[in-house]
């Protein structure tokens, strides 16, 4: 497992971070190929957080806990990590089709920042990646994987055609399915 530190407003001591590596490099049990693990650390007002990312074959799995203890944060961030990994393992393996979770990803997710200034309408931040083929479930999943409001892929329901998934303000989820005219 590959790990990248990102620290905010907090400076982790070497043993921190040997902590952390321990704790998350148990969850490579769960995946065949390398796979990246992003850690963030951060303190506000004597709070400490962790946030953990790990990027598995176009799949992310993301956590943030926060606790009085930076230790403690980590914990409960590999613990709740764990818990997310196995549970959805489990929903794709027996719901969506077999072998869902260990499908190989075609593309890796290019992650672009940019600031362009225009007099209207300024795009603070721009995002490329891949268009992975899923059903709809799978990509609802995805996208409370994730914590977004909305997830763009191909149908593979619709061959292959362009939709979006999203959560309604009311409860559950929409879907917008792209057709050609």
């Amino acid at each position: 497992m590959k790990f990248t530190f990102t620290e905010k407003k907090y400076d982790a001591s070497p043993e921190l971070r040997a902590y952390a590596e321990k704790k998350i490099s148990k969850l490579e049990k769960f995946f065949r190929n390398e796979s990246d693990a992003y850690v963030t650390l951060f303190s506000e007002r004597g709070r400490y957080t962790a946030e953990v990312t790990i990027k598995n074959n176009g799949m992310f799995y993301r956590v943030t806990e926060t606790t009085s203890d930076m230790f403690a944060s980590v914990d409960s961030a590999a613990a709740a990590i764990d818990r997310q990994i196995r549970k959805n393992k489990t929903r794709l393996e027996k719901r969506l089709r077999e072998g869902a979770f260990e499908k190989e990803a075609a593309a890796v997710a290019q992650v672009q920042d940019a600031v362009e200034e225009e007099k209207e309408f300024p795009i603070l931040r721009s995002k490329r990646f891949p268009l992975k083929p899923m059903t709809a479930e799978e990509a609802i999943l995805q996208m409370n994987l994730l914590g977004h409001d909305f997830y763009v892929f191909k149908n593979t329901e619709n061959d292959d055609g362009f939709a979006v998934v999203y959560t309604r303000k009311n409860g559950g989820y929409g879907l917008i399915d792209c057709t050609e005219e």
